[in-house]
């Protein structure tokens, strides 16, 4: 009994002593259930592994699969032992499938293991349908579930330990989803077998529509294996992609091997610079560890991709990890990394399971029941849990987000199809869920890429210097202030300007990466110029061009960078404040008839009344009552303020009269405040149904959408529309009549009535429009950056700026006349008959008061005598004045004076009295 013990616990230390070389091996209850004997030491059976020994993935698969069968066979040493056999694929398909063919029929082999696909599976069972039996577990990297293009159901006995390929996909998916990357380059390695390598373009399309992205081109490169000098091919392929307006490659499958020289050629041709983002898959990101570090620093760096997340800080992975190095190392010295990647971890998961499977048939392998056991085993590995549904492996995979800095990588986040990017994964025992921990966002924000730059890639370009972009500018447009195409013969050189160039250059200075173009001119009409973008003969086009829905059919366009409208400009109407009858303009002549006459009737009326009541006011001759009736009609105010009105139903009437016309005078003054103080620019013509009623023809740009728009929607005639060419034509057009109305969008409108300020006015409605707009091919991401960039110069003022020097060129200031008022200002000519009507009653006036004047102070009598006065002042005055003169004289030349006689004398002094009596009597009479 106690050697019996003693056994017991010797074999108890054994296998405690085997659970530090496995991850979690079989107790020894496990044991005693199989019913291991001490010292049964027999084959359970046979494994046949089908690797291809020449790449990285499949030297450290065989050594995984080595060390677990000796593993196995030595925890099991008192029990069963498995046998082990190889065969090198090369990486083709064909002897793949020979190869299981010979180590089912010769080796014997029980289960076959290895980077077999599910077509190559098929042509061995097509070949050997025996082999239909025997289990195949792939280890292939990743695999599509069930192809739709196979004749038949994949059979129980195809296994995968691998995910579905439509995983990384997603993965990739929301990679570029999360950077908003809307194109991108996918490259793959072909495997040199008979999977479905197109299969990885398909799932990544499907998966990349969910974040409205695309491929826009893929490259499938020839395997390592066959080609002769793989880096030039691999040179001159990127070459041709280098030349792709997109900038994000995604690497959906490679090796080591192409991996590194992929890399190298691309940091040669200057494709891991600024504006470049790499993808790799978990492909390679799970062998990332195997790759030299200087490779990793000199051609690597910047580089996001994935990785199989696995559990790798536990004791068995440790204790794996130690074995698995000494032994790639002695059997690879060359290689200077020997860290075991998820491939190799899996491969001894793989193996395992077979094994367990085998040594629960006790010896006796059914294939039925052997395929059961190995589908229904759960246990613990070291790339994770480990079980199966529906012939894969029934746990969903975690990846871990990387990025290569340095020598090295940083794991950024992990990614899971059912929560999406997450900072940690939380999981549960009891109910072998994993959810993410929602307290932590991923930390996708500091990623470094290549170049060294920290802001994320657009992931495109546009233009090189070899092949700039080709943008057409409308070259024969009316209003050159929006765009103007200059040629200079001389200097053979075209000059483009104009406020839609100006903007179209302030909004490419703030795109996130440059834009190489040049500018084109086209000679022909808006849409024509449209239709050349959207075939692509143009890359883009740049001018005062519409927002229509029709041409939004055929290509995108930014974000308006002005708002439009289609409007319609006619002649204005004769300005009443310019003219010299505006007080009569108040009331039509109907009502001044009818004021005139209601006031003539109302005095006869009133005048008749007093007259019959004998007012001696209105008592006189029958001429002198006519008149004085006349003259009461228009005088009644006058009367009733003399209160000269002494009937009372007179009074009634006077007063109601009264009444009428206070209000009416309140109106008329009302009505000329409002046509001297409200602009009065009404159109001569008011609307569309004017102009289609009268047959009238009107004008546009004839190379614009609006004569298309004139026809089809607004129904005028075709032979009605006029096309001028020239802003500067249209106002002939409307003096000589050869237009009734114009047509512009609301920019050129505003621009025509800016230059031509007088004479001119909207009338109608305005319809709207889309709006001003720059022109790109269908699903061009330029457009979506350019919107962007026009949002951003509005916001930042620029745009309002370039609008204010679009209208400083207005000849309104400066077309302001001497004799023109100013706004607020009024002129001569509203108050020109009333001046007329006062100056006329002025001027009688004044010659009635002179005649007057005149008659009152002088009459035909007082004529005569002050006539015969001036006569007698006047002899008086030569009398004295000869006297004297006559005295100057003799005293001058001393003759003597001959004296006069008394009588003479006296009659000399009797004429002086008289003259001054008269004298005397004028001047009493004039007083």
């Amino acid at each position: 009994m106690s050697s019996t013990l003693l056994l017991k616990f010797l074999l108890t230390l054994f296998l405690l002593a085997a659970a530090a070389d496995h991850s979690k091996p079989l107790s020894r209850n496990d044991q005693n259930e199989m019913g291991c004997e001490v010292n049964q030491n027999h084959v359970i059976g046979s494994i046949g592994a089908v690797i291809d020994l020449n790449c990285r993935v499949g030297k450290e698969q065989r050594i995984a699969v080595e060390m677990a069968v000796h593993d196995f066979n030595q925890w099991t040493q008192y029990c069963s032992k498995l046998d082990l056999h190889f065969q090198d694929s090369h990486g083709n398909s064909a002897r793949a499938a020979s190869a299981v063919i010979d180590l089912v029929n010769k080796k014997q082999a029980h289960a076959i293991l290895g980077e077999l696909t599910l077509q190559e599976a098929a042509l061995v069972w097509e070949f050997d349908e025996e082999t239909k039996d025997i289990p195949i577990i792939s280890l292939t990297p990743s695999a599509t579930l069930d192809p739709p293009w196979l004749p038949f159901k994949t059979p129980s006995s195809f296994i995968r330990i691998s995910y579905d390929m439509k995983v990384q996909m997603q993965c990739f998916a929301a990679i570029i989803g999360h950077f908003r990357w809307r194109k991108v380059i996918a490259i793959y390695e072909r495997s040199g077998s008979f999977s479905a390598d197109s299969a990885l373009i398909t799932h990544l399309s499907d998966s990349l529509q969910a974040v409205d992205s695309i491929v826009e081109h893929y490259s499938a490169f020839p395997s390592m294996n066959s080609l002769l000098d793989s880096e030039y091919f691999i040179e001159e392929e990127l070459k041709r992609l280098r030349s792709k307006n997109v900038k994000v490659f995604t690497i959906l499958r490679s090796s080591v091997e192409f991996a590194i020289i992929l890399f190298k050629k691309a940091k040669v041709l200057g494709m891991m610079t600024k504006g470049y983002a790499w993808i790799v898959s978990d492909d390679f990101g799970n062998l990332l560890d195997s790759v030299e570090s200087s490779v990793i620093l000199n051609n690597m760096e910047g580089v996001i991709g994935f990785k199989t997340n696995y559990p790798d800080t536990t004791e068995s992975f440790r204790a794996f990890e130690g074995r698995f190095r000494r032994k790639y190392r002695l059997g690879h010295p060359d290689e200077k990394f020997s860290s075991p990647s998820v491939y190799a971890l899996r491969a001894y998961d793989a193996t395992w399971a077979i094994a367990k499977a085998m040594q629960q048939s006790e010896g006796k392998v059914v294939p039925s029941t052997f395929i059961r056991n190995i589908l229904t085993n759960k246990f613990e590995g070291l790339s994770g849990e480990i079980s199966f549904k529906n012939g894969a492996l029934h746990q969903k995979p975690v990846f871990q987000v990387i990025n290569v800095i340095g020598r090295s990588y940083r794991e950024m986040a992990l990614w899971t199809p059912q929560f999406g990017f997450s900072k940690d994964l939380i999981e549960y025992e009891r109910t072998n869920m994993i959810r993410a921990d929602i307290g932590l966002s991923a930390d996708l924000s500091s990623v470094y890429w290549p170049g060294g730059e920290l802001t994320a890639p657009k992931g495109i370009t546009f233009g090189s210097i070899e092949k700039p972009l080709r943008i057409g500018v409308p070259a024969m447009g009316a209003f050159h202030m929006f765009v103007k195409v200059t040629y200079d013969p001389n200097k053979n050189v075209t000059t483009f300007s104009g406020f839609t160039i100006e903007v179209f250059e302030a909004v490419v200075q703030r795109l996130p990466y440059q834009l190489i173009y040049n500018l084109t001119p086209h000679y022909g009409t808006y849409d024509e110029m449209v239709v050349k973008v959207q075939n692509k003969s143009l890359d883009a086009a740049v001018g005062d061009t519409e927002i229509m829905a029709e041409r939004y059919q055929i290509a995108d366009f930014s974000q308006p960078y002005m708002e439009s409208g289609l409007v319609m400009i006619v002649k204005v109407k004769p300005d009443l404040i310019k003219t010299r009858l505006i007080i009569l303009k108040a009331f039509t002549l109907k009502m001044w008839i009818l004021i005139a006459s209601t006031n003539f009737a109302t005095g006869c009326v009133i005048w008749l009344n007093e007259h019959v009541n004998k007012n001696p006011d209105f008592v006189g001759p029958f001429p002198q009552q006519i008149g004085s009736m006349l003259w009461f009609s228009v005088t009644m105010l006058s009367f009733a303020q003399r209160e000269s009105i002494r009937n009372n139903l007179s009074r009634l009437l006077l007063s109601t009269w009264l009444f009428v016309s206070i209000v009416i005078t309140a109106c008329y003054t009302a009505a000329v405040t409002s046509m001297m103080t409200v602009p009065m620019l009404e159109p001569s013509i008011v609307d569309v149904d004017y102009l289609l009623s009268t047959n009238s023809p009107v004008g546009c740009n004839g190379n614009s959408f609006i004569v298309h728009f004139l026809v089809e929607v607004l129904h005028f005639k075709p032979d009605n529309i006029r096309k001028i060419g020239s802003i500067n034509d249209y106002p002939q057009a409307f003096e000589s009549g050869y237009i009734k109305a114009a047509f512009f969008v609301a920019p050129h409108a505003k621009i025509f009535l800016a230059q031509y300020c007088k004479g001119y006015t909207m009338a109608g409605q305005s319809i709207k429009l889309g709006g001003f707009g720059f022109v790109f091919p269908k699903g061009s991401p330029l457009a979506i950056d350019i919107s962007e960039a026009i949002l951003k110069t509005t916001q930042s003022g620029e745009m309002n700026q370039l609008e204010k020097r679009l209208s400083s060129f207005s000849n309104c200031s400066s077309t302001k006349g001497p004799n023109d008022s100013g706004p607020g200002e009024l002129g001569i000519e509203p108050f020109f008959l009333l001046f007329v009507m006062s100056g006329v009653l002025l001027g009688i006036t004044f010659v009635n008061s002179v005649v007057r004047l005149i008659g009152r102070q002088f009459s035909i009598h007082e004529s005569i005598q002050g006539f015969l006065l001036r006569r007698r002042i006047y002899s008086w005055a030569s009398l004295i004045l000869t006297r004297s003169w006559t005295r100057f004289r003799s005293k001058l030349f001393r003759k003597p004076i001959f004296c006069k006689s008394n009588e003479e004398m006296n009659v000399d002094q009797n004429e002086i009295e008289a003259n001054l009596k008269v004298i005397e009597l004028g001047t009493t009479m004039k007083i």
